[in-house]
């Protein structure tokens, strides 16, 4: 599975790639390699973490086109879609993402990860919002993998708060799958 997260330095873009890739080798028994982008700018530029999963050791780590693909503000979205593969995933923050008709051999789904994160104090935790709409999502890695993957990634008084956020962002993902299946069944 090839997935790229995207954003803008100090999102935590980098990290969500750290703990998917974490997740996925350490605690899921699949391999994964990541690669990583980022502008001269870094922080405020844009950035983006490539992430290779598969059952088998991954042979080449670089991603020519995303068959998942995480944007995390319009600069990303704008500067990698068109990269998604058909019938590919694309996963938005809405709060700062403003997406337009997009293809239609394309699934998308947007959660508002940065205002979930602001009311956990702080929107630091956008991006870990997001890695639990992406695992309720993508079912690439179990819940469970990704939350053992948090403790060691964060420093210890933050672990609780990034459960939580991951928590917020899973639960808001299984509902919205729900509500999708309810209204294909309608």
């Amino acid at each position: 599975m090839d997935i790229k997260f995207s954003g803008f330095g100090g999102q935590g873009i980098i990290k969500s790639g750290i703990l998917l890739g974490k997740a996925a080798s350490l605690f899921d028994e699949k391999f994964a390699t990541m690669t990583q982008s980022f502008g001269p700018e870094a922080r405020g530029g844009a950035c983006s973490a490539q992430i290779v999963i598969d059952n088998s050791p991954v042979l080449y780590p670089y991603i020519v086109a995303p068959e998942i693909l995480v944007t995390m503000s319009q600069e990303a979205y704008e500067k990698f879609t068109d990269d998604l593969v058909p019938g590919g995933i694309l996963l938005t923050d809405t709060d700062l993402v403003k997406s337009k008709k997009f293809r239609k051999d394309v699934k998308v789904y947007s959660i508002s990860s940065t205002r979930i994160a602001e009311e956990l104090g702080n929107r630091i935790f956008a991006n870990v919002v997001m890695i639990g709409f992406f695992t309720a999502i993508t079912k690439v890695v179990s819940p469970e993998a990704m939350k053992k993957a948090i403790p060691g990634a964060v420093p210890s008084r933050f672990i609780d708060i990034n459960i939580e956020a991951f928590k917020r962002g899973f639960d808001y993902g299984l509902k919205l799958l729900e509500k999708e299946k309810d209204t294909t069944l309608a």
